[in-house]
């Protein structure tokens, strides 16, 4: 049992689709991982997060490098994962997310997802994934970058407040 370990309800759930959350999330949490954590995406892939949206491979590489930008560490806690209905393949969760910044300040921040599961080659990948954040101003950010709003602006935001 890990850190990523999510508790399941009582339903049956493949368990290829647990270790793909438990290695999802260690890889999210990994700053240099940028390829292997595109890789958990199939190749026409949706990553939704706050405001951004990138689709397929290359923009979901972009997007994972710029989730760096502001942050040193993260470090995710996935609490539950709820299968839906007799589709185990789609899930949301819920969970926390620790964030060192390059600042020096800290951030411990909720969130939920909606996943979409797909199988490539035995492999399990995600064909949609959606986090739903709290939108927020960052201090001292100019309006029109305000609107790159993603989990590190969120963090930024939550340990300037503290």
């Amino acid at each position: 049992m890990t850190s990523y370990t999510s508790q399941y309800p009582n339903v049956p759930i493949d368990p290829a689709i647990k270790d793909f959350f438990e290695e999802f999330y260690a890889t999210s949490d990994t700053p240099d991982a940028h390829e292997k954590y595109a890789k958990f995406f199939s190749d026409d892939a949706t990553l939704i997060m706050g405001s951004k949206k990138a689709q397929g491979y290359s923009e979901i590489l972009v997007f994972r490098k710029a989730m760096w930008d502001l942050v040193a560490s993260r470090h995710h806690k996935p609490i539950k994962v709820f299968p839906y209905g007799s589709d185990p393949e789609e899930v949301m969760l819920h969970g926390t997310v620790a964030y060192g910044m390059k600042n020096g300040k800290q951030a411990q921040l909720d969130w939920s997802a909606r996943a979409h599961l797909v199988r490539d080659g035995g492999s399990v990948k995600m064909d949609f994934y959606q986090v739903y954040l709290v939108r927020m101003r960052i201090p001292g950010v100019e309006n029109g970058s305000a609107d790159l709003i993603c989990l590190q602006d969120t963090a930024a935001q939550a340990a300037s407040s503290k």
